[in-house]
């Protein structure tokens, strides 16, 4: 893909969407650092409480990711409320209330819940991503790439899991 710019206000202008998105994807992943245990504590399957505790491992690393990419853009981390992921978070703790502790009816919530938030990092991870190669940084493109793996790989697993036992146990229930 070719880097092109039109104009440098143009440039200017993009770059503070770019690094707005970064703030707001900063404050999600270390939201996330919080959320996931509370979600690992919930699950009542085994195999479902491990993948949130890996994710909270790969999201902590995340974190670090994001800022290396501020690092490499020459910008200070900053995290910035994103009202997406509050509601997200929100909408996962609501899940866990109202559903019965040890019900695999709970697990299916919780991945439902843990899938809405992986799509919207996977669509703010593929579109810094964008921007960042468009605004000529190839190594901050690279960094947010592998995020944007490693959440398409949080998501497939999730999916697995769903579909290998929880839907099918859940409607045991």
């Amino acid at each position: 893909m070719k880097n092109y710019i039109a104009s440098e206000q143009e440039g200017e202008k993009l770059k503070e969407l770019f690094v707005d998105g970064l703030k707001d994807i900063y404050w999600a992943e270390k939201q996330l650092t919080k959320a996931l245990p509370k979600m690992a504590k919930a699950a009542t399957s085994e195999d479902l409480k491990s993948a949130f505790e890996e994710h909270l491992s790969e999201t902590e690393e995340q974190v670090k990711k994001v800022e290396k990419v501020f690092e490499l853009i020459d910008e200070k981390a900053q995290a910035k409320v994103c009202p997406a992921m509050e509601g997200l978070i929100k909408e996962g703790e609501e899940i866990i209330e109202s559903t019965d502790k040890g019900t695999m009816v709970r697990d299916c919530g919780l991945i439902m819940a843990a899938q809405k938030v992986e799509h919207y990092e996977i669509a703010s991870y593929g579109t810094l991503r964008t921007l960042a190669r468009i605004l000529g940084h190839d190594d901050a493109a690279v960094v947010l790439q592998d995020i944007l793996d490693q959440e398409g790989n949080a998501d497939k697993k999730l999916t697995d899991l769903a579909e290998s036992h929880i839907n099918e146990a859940a409607t045991q229930e």
